[in-house]
């Protein structure tokens, strides 16, 4: 029996989410809106000033969530090319090792400072991973979907629900969305998908899925599934969405990769200035984004965007 937000759930109910089929006839609309409203943003209303993060001594460091007090996490490669969560808060850094782990990263931190992500146990397999919830009493609680050999958590939500996905013996045949929370365990009935983030009262869930067509982002609006892509890409990936529905992530476009907005039926390009790509995979309630970049030398760095004083909610 373990404890998950506070309450011991003993054996999780284990439930199944079938998606309607007027989903995808939702979806057509959805991306019409899209690809119709793609026009060049004004920059007065949504610039903004980026600031690199590099854990002191890391060879590499990515920025995985954001909350909405500016706290980052992320992981980073020590010197001796060990992985490592790490919270980065105000400007000071904390490392997050789950015990006897080979390997940890942190992907998401709710509002009031709870962090989950995954780790990998000595001698596993690549393609296997654990997840964790560490408390903001500084507890670690794992974090594991019942029958399954790996669960990648990426997101928790202000009520302690925790979004991901589950999978067996590859990343993304046997990949299922899932969402955790004080009632247990739910699996997404579509395979290849991952729940990567939701508005805070879950009722909104981006993510994204691998067809036999490409990598697609998507949102979940309650019995609506409607993947989309961004207009002119090869690989489109949604990483998160906040309060007010914008959406962010990821996509490539003329061999290069970009970070997206996704704001009031628009879509706009995020690329960090000489990065030669940039991925977005967090955004808080305030609109500041944070994800990756990868500069000119091939070294990568997380990145914050704040947004500018000019932009305007």
């Amino acid at each position: 029996m373990i404890k998950l937000f506070n309450q011991s759930i003993g054996r999780p109910r284990l439930t199944k989410t079938r998606t309607s089929i007027r989903g995808w006839a939702a979806s057509a609309a959805f991306i019409s809106m899209l690809a119709l409203a793609v026009a060049p943003a004004r920059a007065d209303e949504r610039s903004f000033v980026f600031s690199s993060i590099d854990v002191p001594g890391a060879t590499f460091t990515q920025a995985f969530g954001i909350n909405a007090g500016g706290e980052v996490v992320g992981f980073y490669i020590d010197a001796t090319g060990k992985q490592h969560g790490f919270l980065r808060s105000g400007e000071t850094f904390t490392s997050i090792d789950f015990p006897g782990a080979a390997a940890t990263d942190a992907r998401g931190i709710s509002s009031g400072g709870d962090i989950v992500g995954t780790y990998r146990q000595a001698g596993e397999p690549d393609v296997n991973f654990h997840s964790y919830l560490l408390t903001r009493q500084g507890e670690f609680i794992p974090v594991d979907f019942p029958g399954h050999i790996s669960t990648a958590a990426q997101r928790i939500l202000a009520d302690g629900t925790i979004l991901g996905c589950y999978h067996d013996t590859d990343q993304m045949d046997t990949m299922y969305g899932m969402v955790a929370s004080r009632d247990g365990f739910s699996g997404f009935d579509m395979a290849t998908t991952m729940h990567t983030g939701a508005t805070p009262d879950g009722k909104k869930i981006v993510g994204f899925l691998n067809t036999a067509g490409g990598i697609h982002g998507y949102l979940l609006d309650g019995l609506n599934f409607m993947p989309f892509d961004v207009p002119g890409s090869t690989l489109t990936q949604a990483w998160d969405i906040n309060p007010s529905g914008d959406i962010v992530g990821l996509y490539n476009a003329a061999g290069k990769r970009h970070g997206f907005l996704a704001e009031n039926g628009q879509f706009t390009a995020i690329d960090v200035p000489g990065a030669t790509a940039t991925r977005v995979f967090g955004i808080n309630a305030g609109g500041d984004v944070t994800g990756r970049y990868v500069d000119a030398s091939g070294k990568s760095h997380g990145f914050v965007g704040s947004r500018t004083h000019g932009h305007n909610r």
